[in-house]
């Protein structure tokens, strides 16, 4: 569940510093833990005060924690140890498992769903059941879930607990128990095995919700006076415009008591902290607003971890827990600063550097690689905040005395030693996470320096606007172009300009921040959850039983039938429609592989006659586990409860066979050859070819593809077949099965083995022995985007006609060269050298021709006083952009210094070019060709530059060749004439 995002004022009486904790801990040793384990224990004839009075900390032996007792005697007394963000996140699940909830993993940070760019809450995975698209597998669950937030990036360091990543620990129900039991555990959880003093606990309810007050105030016991009712706007929790929806209930903590309960405010973040809410979803909300019980309730929760880390711990804000300043420790360090002797900026930068850290690590790790689009920009632009930040701190070199090395690999390196209990697989993604982020980091370095170039065009140009009287700015949307796509902090920008005497608009700059904001926020913060005529249907279907894996052939019932998302009763001729079944052996598209093709086929009940064909082109699946078949009424009609035949196009179904093998084959040889670190990035299986994406961050070479097609044919060859097992998804894990690149698997999960080649979670569909595939080559090799690269290959029937036609290919060649197919490569050379000597000559010519024209156009220079400039604008016709290089160079040789050429040309297609020659007399005025030429090429819808004394330029626009001369003409006269008096 999504926590309000309330800013909140560190309570002044908490010390500074983690592990600072309170000096007490201090004197009496107590060490500050990093990382797994359960609270250490300590005898309880030693205890701890805080020095500020404010927070207890709960002693349990292991004992005590499952039986649920209560270490805390009295307010401002602390147990035997301390917490740790492990131990509270275990202490979370460890509670509500032995309250018959099923622990399950985290999701990716990647949804299994389109509509939500990131996982922002812990509901996600649950989705489909709330919406009843899916059963559920167990009546209750819990998890801690990683989320991305980057609606608010901004605000990350500069307040106590904005994020991008957080842990959201969660329990929920789904139609089991209810708000009474939701509400009791909540508090025995909090009171009794957190331990937090049940008078420092306040209470929010919706405001018509009376049956969540009377539970809180009369069976929980908390006095009436903290219990708040409050407004739809922060105790209503609604998915959008329709669907479940339902009162609220959060737990707020309260930093300072001693103000009393008269007039207290819940939204004073300077007093209280919001950590745990409680949504009870209760109601479906109609078109029309109204709202209708829902048959099956439920509860969906959501505890912060780092909130609840940041009280137990008593720090002052979210960073200094050890879930984060482990992280901000070793940035200070490699910064050679001290966070305790930090001042608020320092920290701000190292608060923001250990924020950014650990959701970067995470987003690579769930295979989200750097780019300019989508979520690979949200890493892009999280990286480039830490690189800048950490420039700006002072931070350079990998901390192993390498100062020219990339910094982001080393924190990743203490961020990746905390992942053990947050995501396992995070450490054995080691490897590929630090390559990435250290290519990424270097990359973006290089941005930088283009980004100080940039700055210094745009300062000169602020400063030459500016006149004599007017004060020098640079525009709001410079700035922002430097820090958005340069990486330039604006304390640089603005330190760099003032130096230069020039100001920035500040104001100009937050409107593009906003923009940038709103922008943000509208695109990526919203789980939409709508109840419509599917869910209605799914109420009386079950899901499709498939058979496809045994047979091609089916008689099944018509469950269902759809035009156009409504269901109908029956179907006619000519109709594309979406027909439901009990079962079928048509495979749903799924894990990369596309959707049979087939028949179905409409039998009259008595004498066996066909009265109908319906052609499959696609199979989906929706509503769960439910199979759409999609298809067109090619004879008679159709409707439900009907008997059908269901036929598979077995040709086609074959192709698709060995092209799923083949690539189980492929990644397998992928990794053997360029490092086991490589991941699956996306895939495509379709009848008459595959596509496989792979994290790598370089091409791969001639000699490598041949290694990898090799080791695919040999596997081909060796005639292995296929072992297909149904086990518990942790044990496939731990026989070291792979997991396919957007799969998403119950506990329950089909193994497809290669034996000593490949095993892998899979539903689709392979062939029973590898040399069915026939053979495997790859088409291409490409990247498609930073960090990612793509193959295509050809397997089985679709590898014989790909090597049928390209040998007819050859057999043409060889005809039309007269060689043999050994010869080609020598002949194709031998061809191609000819033709670049040919070229070569065809061009000396050109320019031959084009000096000869241009001698003749010497004596139109234009002498200009006082100096003697000599001037020469002419427009060449045709001549092409090396002839009048050429013609330019000789021009301004044969001209007595000082002398200016300028010539422009049409050669064809729509293109301009343009050369400017300066002799070393007008050189030394201060007129210079570089930045004489592009001026004038503008005009021409083009641009260029180049040396002082030589320069080229382009444009599209041949039409405007003649006045762009003419102002050339114009512009270097008064040049000439301006320098010389």
């Amino acid at each position: 569940m999504l926590l309000p995002m309330r800013r909140l004022a560190s309570p002044p009486s908490l010390p500074a510093v983690y592990p600072h904790i309170c000096p007490a801990r201090r004197s009496l040793g107590l060490r500050r833990q990093h990382g797994r384990g359960a609270p250490a224990r300590r005898t309880s004839a030693t205890p701890v005060v805080c020095c500020s009075g404010s927070l207890p900390v709960a002693s349990q032996s292991s004992q005590s924690i499952m039986t649920g007792a209560n270490p805390v005697t009295a307010a401002g007394t602390e147990g035997s140890s301390e917490w740790s963000g492990d131990a509270i996140r275990r202490r979370f699940l460890d509670f509500y498992a032995a309250r018959g909830h099923k622990i399950l993993p985290s999701s990716s940070l990647v949804p299994d769903d389109p509509t939500v760019f990131l996982t922002i809450a812990g509901m996600l995975q649950f989705k489909p059941i709330f919406l009843g698209k899916e059963p559920r597998r167990v009546p209750c669950a819990t998890t801690s879930q990683k989320c991305i937030r980057t609606n608010d990036i901004e605000n990350v360091g500069r307040t106590s607990r904005h994020q991008t990543f957080f842990e959201m620990l969660g329990n929920f129900s789904f139609g089991d128990y209810f708000k009474k039991d939701a509400i009791k555990w909540a508090w025995e959880l909090t009171t009794k095995e957190y331990g937090l003093p049940p008078e420092r606990l306040w209470i929010s309810v919706f405001e018509d919700d009376d049956e969540a007050f009377s539970i809180w105030l009369n069976e929980v016991g908390v006095p009436k006076e903290r219990i708040k009712r409050m407004g739809e706007d922060d105790n209503f929790w609604t998915s959008g415009a329709t669907g479940p929806c339902g009162p609220c209930s959060e737990m707020y903590y309260d930093f300072h008591p001693e103000r009393g309960s008269l007039n207290a405010d819940l939204n004073d973040d300077s007093r209280f902290i919001e950590f745990y809410n409680l949504v009870f979803m209760q109601y479906n909300k109609n078109d029309d607003g109204s709202l209708e019980p829902l048959k099956q309730k439920n509860i969906d929760t959501g505890m912060g971890l780092e909130r609840m880390a940041r009280i137990l711990q008593n720090v002052p804000n979210n960073y200094e827990t050890d879930l984060i300043f482990p992280i901000m420790e070793k940035a200070a360090s490699m910064a050679l600063v001290s966070y305790s002797k930090a001042d608020d900026a320092m920290r701000t930068n190292l608060k923001v550097i250990g924020d950014h850290m650990r959701a970067v690590v995470y987003l690579i790790s769930d295979g989200v690689i750097p780019s300019n689009i989508g979520r690979g920009y949200v890493v892009r632009r999280l990286i480039r905040r830490v690189v800048r930040t950490g420039r700006l701190i002072g931070m350079r070199g990998d901390g192993h005395e390498n100062s020219e090395g990339a910094v982001l690999p080393s924190l990743a390196e203490t961020v990746i030693s905390l992942s053990s209990e947050i995501d396992p697989d995070v450490e054995s993604r080691r490897k590929s996470i630090l390559g990435e982020l250290q290519r990424e980091e270097l990359r973006f370095v290089q941005t930088l320096g283009r980004g100080e170039k940039l700055l210094d065009e745009l300062l000169d140009e602020a400063l030459g606007s500016a006149g004599d009287i007017g004060v020098p700015c640079l525009s709001g949307k410079d700035v922002f172009l430097l820090y958005d796509t340069y990486g330039f902090p604006i304390e640089i920008t603005a330190e760099i300009a003032s130096e230069r005497g020039v100001t920035i608009d500040m104001k100009g700059f937050d409107i593009e921040m906003e923009n940038q904001r709103k922008q943000s926020q509208a695109a990526h913060n919203v789980i939409k959850l709508s109840v419509g005529n599917e869910t209605e249907i799914v109420k009386s279907i079950p899901d499709t039983e498939f058979l496809g894996y045994e047979s091609l052939f089916a008689t099944a019932v018509v469950k269902g039938l759809l035009i156009n998302g409504s269901p109908v009763e029956n179907v006619s001729e000519g109709t594309d429609v979406e027909i439901l079944l009990d079962r079928t052996p048509f495979y749903a598209e799924s894990g990369g592989q596309v959707g049979d093709n087939g028949f179905l086929y409409v039998y009259e009940e008595e004498g066996g006659k066909q009265n109908a064909v319906i052609e499959i082109k696609d199979v989906q699946k929706s509503l769960g586990n439910i199979f759409v078949h999609k298809g067109t009424i090619k004879q008679g009609s159709i409707e439900v409860g009907k008997k059908i035949d269901a036929a598979v196009d077995g040709k086609l179904r074959q192709g698709a066979k060995a092209h799923h093998t083949a690539t189980h084959l492929l990644q397998s040889a992928l990794k053997s050859v360029i490092g086991s670190e490589t991941s699956q990035a996306g895939s495509l299986v379709a009848f008459d070819r595959l596509r496989f994406d792979f994290s790598f961050h370089r091409l791969l070479t001639e000699k490598e593809l041949l290694e990898i097609e090799s080791l695919v044919n040999q596997w081909i060859s060796d005639a292995t077949h296929l072992e297909t097992n149904v086990m518990a998804l942790q044990d496939a894990k731990n026989a070291g099965a792979t997991a396919m690149f957007g799969e998403k698997y119950g506990e329950q999960v089909r193994v497809v083995e290669v034996p000593g080649v490949s095993m892998e979670l899979c539903g689709g569909t392979h062939v029973s022995n590898t040399a069915e595939i026939r053979g495997f080559k790859i088409i291409s090799e490409q990247g498609i985007a930073s960090g990612v690269r793509r193959i295509e290959a050809v397997a089985g029937d679709a590898f014989v006609e790909y090597v049928c036609s390209r040998d007819n290919y050859m057999r043409h060649l060889c005809s039309s060269l007269k060689v043999k197919a050994e010869d080609v490569n020598s002949r194709v050379e031998t061809i191609l050298e000819e033709l670049r000597t040919a070229r070569n000559e065809s061009s000396s010519l050109r320019s031959k021709i084009a000096v000869l024209k241009a001698a003749s156009l010497a004596s139109k220079a234009v002498l200009v006083e006082p100096h003697n400039v000599r001037i020469l604008v002419e427009n060449m016709g045709d001549v092409d952009a090396d002839g009048l290089k050429s013609a330019a160079e000789h021009l301004v040789g044969t001209l007595q210094d000082p002398a200016a050429v300028i010539l422009g040309s049409s050669p064809g297609d729509g293109k301009v070019s343009l050369v400017a020659a300066f002799s070393p007399g007008v050189v030394k005025m201060g007129v210079q060709a570089g930045k004489f030429v592009g001026g004038i090429a503008k005009l021409c819808g083009g641009g260029g530059g180049g040396k002082p004394n030589f320069a080229q330029a382009g444009g599209r626009k041949p039409e405007n060749l003649p006045d762009a001369l003419e102002k050339a003409r114009a512009e270097i006269v008064a040049a000439v004439s301006s320098k010389a008096s």
